[in-house]
């Protein structure tokens, strides 16, 4: 029996991962369930899991719930530390970090820091601080495993030997291209807009945005996808885990979705994992590893496909895919400053405070007055580097107002 805490457990992957841990009630249980802002749905779930502890991020919300969950034994906690709390207590076997945006990097930190075994949703712990958290999973003995249906699908196109040492932080050395290894194969739907007319961009409202054709994802993961910025973030987020350069990370845009990225080798072969666009295939691989658990996805029917198409990126449709790749290039703190832009651009277009193509504008305009080549290496340092670039973007979003 394995304890399992979920950071994020009322979103998209919380869920998801609840429904394949519900069809093994035998080997896991459910520690933890931490929640924002929706809070009806926390309850529900602790009424039916009944964990040791649920954590909200205000105090308020959470003596509403204690009141409301007097009858159970679940113990209610608030705020940061309770989240950190939890993904590090000492019965804790396994976390899924599903939170989305910044907020998820304490507490899946803190879970490194504790040998934890971590189940990694949250791109931006490794697009904020990729190399601090990587040296704390190594000097931790804790264990990563990509959960993002891309690096996941990498994950499973990898060597064993690879996935072993992998997932302990123990790189291979991608500069000898060890194992054969020539390139990794990220790929993308191209999101909703991949063929709309360029010159209608400015008219995008969020409700268009966040129409994924082939996902069910939240709101901002959601807009991410409809700019490509989600697909830049999956490029950082892939040179940290499997430690290589940019420039051994290929982009390819595949609409189908059935190809979930591949492993280009050294003597010809491309390595694929295809399947059904369900994020429980992952979760399930990640759960089980290395034995295949019954994730409930419906099988891929190969007979009902017309063809797969891939495409190359258009880098004028999708600036925010070259900034991302230019942020890589910057070093230095350039990664965290273009995420921090990013969140608070996409936030601003979901509450229609700016328009969709000018989301790139804002992080663009935030990397280029806030990124230092000196490299932010704590973590303290990076929060700084965050706040300070959410500000300027916040900044720079009322100036756009006001013009």
């Amino acid at each position: 029996m394995k304890n399992i805490t979920i950071l994020g457990a009322t979103g998209s992957i919380g869920g998801s991962t609840l429904d394949v841990i519900s069809r093994y009630p035998d080997r896991f249980r459910v520690f933890a369930l931490t929640a924002h802002r929706q809070i009806q749905c926390l309850e529900e779930l602790c009424r039916q899991w009944q964990p040791r502890y649920a954590v909200v991020s205000n105090e308020e919300d959470a003596i509403q719930l204690r009141q409301n969950l007097s009858d159970i034994p679940t113990e209610i906690l608030s705020g940061k530390d309770a989240l950190c709390d939890v993904a590090s207590d000492a019965e804790v076997d396994m976390v899924m970090a599903a939170i989305v945006g910044a907020a998820g990097l304490l507490p899946t930190l803190s879970a490194a820091k504790s040998g934890k075994t971590i189940l990694l949703a949250n791109k931006e712990t490794l697009v904020m601080a990729g190399t601090p958290f990587m040296k704390t999973v190594r000097e931790n003995g804790a264990c990563v495993l990509p959960v993002d249906s891309e690096h996941n699908a990498i994950f499973q196109s990898l060597p064993e030997t690879v996935r072993q040492v992998m997932a302990k932080g123990d790189f291979y050395d991608s500069g000898s291209l060890k194992y054969g290894i020539q390139s990794l194969i990220l790929t993308a739907s191209g999101g909703p807009f991949l063929n709309t007319p360029l010159e209608t961009f400015p008219q995008i409202t969020p409700q268009m945005a966040i129409k994924h054709p082939n996902w069910q994802m939240g709101r901002k993961i959601s807009v991410d996808s409809a700019t490509m910025m989600n697909k830049g973030l999956e490029v950082i987020e892939a040179c940290h885990l499997f430690n290589v350069d940019a420039n051994m990370i290929e982009v390819i845009i595949h609409p189908q979705s059935v190809i979930h990225s591949m492993v280009r080798y050294a003597d010809g072969s491309v390595l694929a994992q295809l399947g059904t666009p369900d994020m429980r295939t992952p979760i399930a691989f990640c759960l089980g590893v290395p034995e295949r658990l019954n994730s409930g996805v419906t099988p891929l029917d190969f007979f009902s496909l017309n063809h797969l198409s891939f495409v190359q990126p258009d880098l004028k449709r999708f600036p925010c895919l070259q900034l991302a790749f230019d942020a890589i290039q910057m070093g230095g703190n350039a990664t965290c400053v273009l995420n921090a832009a990013n969140e608070i651009a996409v936030a601003a277009f979901l509450e229609n405070h700016i328009r969709f193509d000018q989301i790139a504008q804002v992080v663009s305009e935030t990397l280029s007055k806030n990124s230092s080549q000196a490299d932010s290496d704590t973590i303290e340092s990076l929060i700084d580097v965050d706040q300070t670039s959410r500000q300027y973007a916040q900044r720079l979003i009322k100036s756009f107002q006001a013009a």
